[in-house]
Formats: C-alpha cells, sequence, structure tokens
C-alpha cells in the first residue's frame, strides 16, 4: 500500500501539552521577546508574585523555560532573568505537526515511492543509532538497554524498564514519533531497529500502542542480556 494514499486517509492526533492555562500565558509573553524579570512578568500579567513564581517553576522544570542571573553594577542584588526555550516554540505549534509532519512523507512517497520512503527511515535510524550510541558505556545488551532507558528519560521520555522472568522489559509511555505514524508502519520499524543497533541484540516489540495497548512496549530476551 503506498505510504502516500494512506497520508491522505488517516491523521494523527498529538497528545495534548502537558503545561496549563497559566503556564501558556506566561510560554506567549517569553517566545520571541528579550528575557524578562519576575517583576516585567507581574507586570503584564497583573497576578500574584508567587503565581508567577509556581507557573516559572514548573515551566523550568519542563524544560520550557531557562534562568539566567544579572549582576547589576554597585551593590544592588543580582537578578532572575526568564527566557523560552525551542521546546516553547514547538509546544505553541505542536498541532501543526499534524500537517507538516505527514505533508513531508506524503511528498517523500509521491517522488520514490516506499522504496525510498523505506531509504529515508533507514539513514534516519542509523543517525539515531549513532546519536545513542555514544552516549551509552554499557558493555552487555542488558547493560545497554537499561542505559538507553536512562538515556531517554533524560532527554524527556516516559520510559519504564524492568525484569520479569529473565527478560528485561521496556514500556515506552511516551513517543517522539507519534506525528509521524502511517499505517504502514515504517516508522514504528525504524524505532524498533534503531535500538537494536544501539543495544547490540534483538529488541522484539510485544505491544503496539496503535493496536490499543496503553503503550509501546519490547523485550530484550533474557539470552541477549549475557
Amino acid at each position: 500500500m503506498s505510504m502516500g494514499r494512506t497520508l491522505e486517509r488517516k491523521a494523527v492526533k498529538m497528545p495534548e501539552a502537558t503545561v496549563n492555562a497559566a503556564g501558556m500565558r506566561i510560554v506567549k509573553l517569553l517566545v520571541g521577546n528579550p528575557p524578562r524579570t519576575v517583576a516585567d512578568l507581574i507586570k503584564v500579567t497583573r497576578v500574584t508574585r508567587t503565581a508567577v513564581t509556581e507557573q516559572l517553576n514548573e515551566l523550568l522544570a519542563g524544560g520550557f523555560v531557562v534562568r539566567t542571573t544579572e549582576r547589576l553594577s554597585g551593590r544592588g542584588r543580582p537578578r532572575h532573568l526568564y527566557a523560552a526555550t525551542d521546546a516553547a516554540l514547538l509546544l505553541l505549534f505542536a498541532s501543526n505537526q499534524r500537517l507538516v509532519v505527514p505533508a513531508m512523507w506524503q511528498a517523500i512517497a509521491q517522488i520514490g515511492g516506499d522504496e525510498l520512503t523505506r531509504e529515508v527511515l533507514r539513514q534516519v535510524s542509523m543517525v539515531l543509532a549513532k546519536h545513542y550510541k555514544k552516549l551509552i558505556t554499557g558493555k552487555t545488551p542488558k547493560e545497554r538497554l537499561l542505559a538507553m532507558g536512562q538515556v531517554l528519560r533524560n532527554e524527556g521520555g516516559l520510559v519504564d524498564i524492568a525484569e520479569d522472568d529473565g527478560q528485561l522489559i521496556m514500556h515506552k509511555r511516551s513517543c517522539p514519533f507519534i506525528s509521524m505514524f502511517e499505517e504502514s508502519r515504517a516508522v514504528c520499524n525504524m524505532d524498533e531497529q534503531m535500538m537494536k543497533v544501539v543495544v547490540g541484540a534483538r529488541v522484539r516489540r510485544t505491544a503496539w500502542r496503535h493496536d490499543g495497548a496503553p503503550c509501546c512496549v519490547f523485550e530484550l530476551a533474557s539470552s541477549n542480556g549475557k
């Protein structure tokens, strides 16, 4: 089945952003503007210092805002400046990915068909594998899968790993490729292939989010963990 035809029929709904309305108001004030202080934000929003500080702390924890310290001349106390990150910019336009990403896949399929699509995904898989292999030092597949889970968590992913009857099980509760999904599941296969290269052993997907499971689940057999 042509990926171009599939994309015309099926659109994937992206998950809602985990930032509340008050936090989004702060994000919109910071994106595209010079860094601002808490006092600046209080003046514009007309809410209390406590409320602004609470929202900024949540945005900092989520990676949507960065804080720098500016030391003024004289003996005055230094002040904190807050600026939006690229993640905040992506947050504002998350819904736009529902249009742009499928349109890109459709264009690739129309230009080169399924063969070009598979080659693009293979190359992407290799680039991602190279990125993660540099961050992982484990020697055995089991050590490397555990390390990869930690790296994904450091990047903001929701990943749980547990051992069950000699098998290492990874639950990927979040998915960075959700907006790229189409019915052929080529992107899902790319993710699986990338993990295989990084871990150095076969990592088998045992549950699919798109088949109704709460999340995708991957399994490393005990024989691969030595």
